[in-house]
């Protein structure tokens, strides 16, 4: 999908652009929209809405062929609720309706002349990364391992935003910033949806060699003796079930000042999850494969940060292994000592995410941080609280890591890619309680996203830290099954506007 901006003057009168299709904005109360009044000097469109042909609802569309005094052969009337303020929600609905639309049209090229600048307390170039969002959504294949692709009409391949000269610079910014995060986003996707037997630690690595290559990143893949040699017990007890060799990854982006702290991004990467000895239940395992989506994420974000070539200094970890069922793994009741000295009882082999990150979580000590994000599948108790609409967000309550949530939160609300704060508290602590370890790897029913999150923390005290939970938002089951691409969205807008402020 190629995208570009043209902007309105006397010479690029919007009734005389050369293009296959203009799409233009119509509400509910039967008001055209500026361009689409432009467009509407023989009263074809407000015919249309007069016969309540079109209501103008979000969702809804109507094309319009051959309309007298219009260079374009085509126009594109696109709901868009209410109110001329729109809806942010509404807007998103429309921009959706309009790349639905746009793919089923036999035009290659189009021009999307929807009021950008109306959504209600949204700034233009939101509405630009929502229809170039929408627009990668739709365009996304997952085809790539069937022998016979899926067929699809390829429908509009360019399209361009018509607005004001005064927006011209910020759309500008706002379309390079959209399209680095759709790399990204399709890279994490990419990575999800191969199965394990391809995308394996060994695979992972490679994946983050190539965007090394690509982006002149630094590039490290330790193997199982530099793991024994750092004494990561916690990380290697997970791996040790499986045939497949663990791989600890980490990429390092130094674009900042020499000196400067890095953010340090960590991705969980169970490439799959049987559960171990406390082996899962048989239906829809085939979804653990997704139990890397931390690790794709990570390399998502690097992937867009690359393009983008950011001013800071960043790094990403990515501890990678299989967890899986066989005479030298984890059983349940075994002690393993962490990379930090901290011992763990394992009381189940199927809560291993929190094995591998603690170890990681460790290791980041090294680079002397400004903040460290793990993102991770970690619980299914994250699905029951919050269910697939967010991440859950967990970080300790003081002033710093306060500034932290809310920043996150910000960039997930503009990214459209949200999470919601979930609480760390020393009374959630005692549940991690063991009789013969430091601490237990799981605390029981209740509470189990927290836990999981208050285990971490054990490990982040001499840093600013963060921990995103995205077992529920990481990938879609039944007919729409396949992974999201989340949360790279939200990390990138928040490394973003770190950019911004700086």
């Amino acid at each position: 999908m190629d995208f570009s901006i043209k902007t309105e003057d006397k010479k690029n009168a919007l009734h005389n652009m050369k293009t296959d299709c203009i799409a233009v904005g119509i509400y509910e109360n039967k008001i055209l929209s500026s361009a689409a009044r432009a467009l509407d000097a023989d009263g074809a469109i407000t015919a249309v809405l007069q016969s309540g042909d079109l209501t103008g609802k979000p969702g809804s569309s109507l094309l319009l062929r051959h309309i007298k005094g219009i260079a374009a052969p085509r126009v594109l009337l696109i709901g868009l609720g209410k109110d001329e303020i729109i809806a942010e929600k509404d807007f998103s609905v429309a921009a959706k309706t309009l790349t639905q639309a746009f793919s089923s049209l036999g035009a290659k090229t189009a021009l999307v002349a929807l009021p950008l600048d109306k959504v209600r307390n949204r700034p233009p170039e939101w509405a630009i990364a929502s229809v170039f969002s929408a627009a990668n959504e739709k365009a996304y294949r997952s085809d790539a391992m069937k022998s016979k692709k899926d067929s699809s009409n390829e429908g509009v391949r360019k399209i361009t935003f018509y607005l004001p000269g005064t927006q011209a610079a910020t759309a500008r910014d706002a379309l390079a910033r959209a399209s680095a995060i759709a790399k990204g986003v399709n890279l994490a996707k990419d990575l999800g949806n191969l199965p394990a037997n391809v995308c394996t630690p060994a695979y992972l690595a490679e994946q983050a060699k190539k965007l090394a290559a690509a982006h002149q990143f630094d590039i490290q893949a330790l193997d199982k003796k530099q793991l024994q040699s750092l004494k990561m017990g916690s990380f290697l007890s997970v791996a040790k079930g499986s045939d497949e060799p663990p791989k600890f990854i980490v990429l390092r982006h130094n674009g900042g000042k020499a000196k400067e702290a890095p953010v340090v991004l960590v991705g969980k990467g169970l490439t799959f999850d049987s559960g171990g000895i406390s082996l899962k239940p048989g239906a829809a395992m085939d979804e653990m494969k997704y139990d890397m989506c931390g690790a794709a994420t990570v390399l998502g974000v690097f992937a867009a940060i690359g393009e983008m070539r950011l001013r800071q200094n960043i790094i990403g970890i990515i501890p990678s292994c299989e967890n899986m069922p066989s005479g030298h793994a984890n059983k349940p009741g075994d002690i393993v000592t962490s990379m930090s000295g901290q011992t763990i009882e394992i009381l189940n082999t199927d809560a291993e995410g929190r094995l591998i990150l603690c170890d990681a979580l460790t290791y980041a000590e090294r680079f002397r941080p400004e903040t460290v994000i793990d993102i991770a599948t970690l619980t299914g108790a994250c699905i029951v609280a919050l269910g697939h609409h967010n991440s859950g967000l967990f970080t300790r309550d003081d002033e710093a890591h306060n500034l932290l949530a809310a920043d996150l939160l910000a960039a997930g609300k503009a990214s459209g890619d949200t999470a919601w704060r979930m609480p760390i508290e020393d009374a959630y602590q005692e549940q991690l309680k063991s009789n013969f370890a430091d601490m237990a790897n799981i605390g029981g029913q209740p509470g189990g996203s927290v836990t999981a999150a208050c285990f971490l923390e054990r490990f982040t005290r001499s840093y600013t830290w963060a921990h995103l939970d995205i077992a529920g938002t990481a990938w879609k089951s039944g007919a729409a099954k396949g992974a999201t691409g989340r949360p790279v969205p939200l990390l990138c807008t928040w490394l973003f506007n770190r950019e911004n402020a700086s």
